[in-house]
């Protein structure tokens, strides 16, 4: 019996690292057609646009990881039928509780893989990716906004307790970190402005608390603390102070800034939950980042539910449909669980609805539909 099953583990982990080639080499086809448009803006050429598609190839691999398991599943155990290997197998004593326990076997192995490919590789090349893209094309983070990046920021007393509120823009966030064009909104409590600051850039320096920004050419203009209902004459006047450089200390990141450098399904899930962290501390919407870190808990674990989808086709008899049929009808079921993916996060950033639940649905979904065709398979 450990003969048939690394017999298996070999044919199914063997398809499925053709197939995941496969799909590789065609998306990366469709990525650089798409980069090569983009050729000759600033000083983007076309070695450029090989490097960003080649540095885009993890993220790529991850996302097509499940349907790469489900085809090249598919196809292993279709062609093991089609030689009636299948059936000389479970004349052997393969059960299809063995079939499935060898399956997900091989799909533990996946999942770990596609584990690391999304949390160590992919994210750090996405991020070189990009920054090498704007920094050939000379545009900065910030160009897809009108006004710049804006974020939230508080201060914060030794219990924890917010005692001032800022808002910071900043208009432009360059790929090396390096920022232009500061303005900061600062708050107290009750939302009364107490002073309007702008600086012409700023450079972050790590400190243990948090960090420093070095803010230069400063301007501040500290407006007076007036009680509204107060209508006698006041000889308070607003300040203005100019500084060459200040020292700015703030729980901001130039990480912060830059996640509209990679989009959030791209981005490691320990940083998508900083993140989130970060946002709910702001009382800001974590909707989009909240969806965005639970589908990087459960799309590697999807898998195994697409190679679960896939057992079922090993009973099929080679009447019943050809092989190229069956690889067919396994694309289309990939292309389905993709979009269903992408419809429930869209349909949950619209209705608010749970994020795990978002992420968890659309597997458990194809999870019932394969437990019930293999339920069909044994009854028949």
């Amino acid at each position: 019996m450990r003969t048939l099953q690394r017999y298996l583990w070999r044919e199914i982990a063997a398809a499925t690292a053709f197939v995941a080639f496969a799909l590789l080499a065609l998306f990366s086809f469709f990525d650089l057609i798409n980069e090569i448009e983009e050729v000759g803006a600033g000083g983007y050429q076309l070695a450029q646009a090989f490097g960003y598609v080649a540095l885009s190839l993890p993220s790529r691999a991850y996302e097509l990881a499940p349907i790469a398991a489900l085809i090249g599943t598919i196809y292993a155990l279709s062609k093991l039928a089609a030689n009636s290997e299948f059936t000389i197998m479970r004349v052997s004593g393969m059960s299809t509780r063995r079939l499935a326990g060898c399956v997900v076997r091989v799909g533990l192995v996946l999942v770990a893989l596609t584990y690391l490919l999304g949390e160590v590789v992919a994210p750090p090349a996405e991020r070189i990716a990009q920054r090498a893209k704007l920094q050939a094309t000379g545009a900065t983070l910030a160009q897809q906004f009108r006004s710049g990046v804006w974020v939230r920021d508080a201060i914060r007393d030794a219990a924890g307790n917010v005692e001032r509120l800022r808002f910071v823009n900043v208009r432009d966030v360059r790929p090396d970190g390096s920022t232009q064009g500061w303005r900061i909104f600062e708050f107290d409590r009750e939302f009364r402005l107490l002073s309007v600051s702008t600086a012409q850039s700023g450079a972050y320096v790590p400190g243990e608390a948090g960090g420093n920004w070095r803010l230069t050419e400063l301007v501040q203009t500290r407006v007076p603390e007036l009680v509204a209902a107060d209508t006698a004459p006041t000889s308070l006047r607003t300040q203005i102070v100019r500084e060459p450089q200040r020292m700015w200390t703030s729980e901001l990141t130039p990480e912060i800034f830059g996640v509209v450098l990679v989009k959030p399904e791209r981005m490691a899930a320990y940083k998508l939950a900083q993140y989130v962290r970060h946002l709910a501390e702001n009382q800001q919407d974590t909707g989009v980042y909240e969806i965005a870190f639970w589908n990087k808990v459960f799309y590697p674990l999807a898998i195994l539910v697409m190679m679960a989808l896939a057992l079922p086709f090993a009973y099929l008899h080679v009447r019943a449909g050809s092989v190229s049929l069956k690889i067919f009808s396994g694309v289309m079921i990939g292309v389905g669980f993709y979009m269903l993916n992408k419809l429930f996060a869209h349909l949950g950033v619209l209705h608010t609805w749970p994020p795990i639940v978002i992420a968890a649905l659309p597997s458990l979904v194809v999870l019932g539909i394969a437990l019930t065709a293999l339920y069909w398979i044994e009854r028949r």
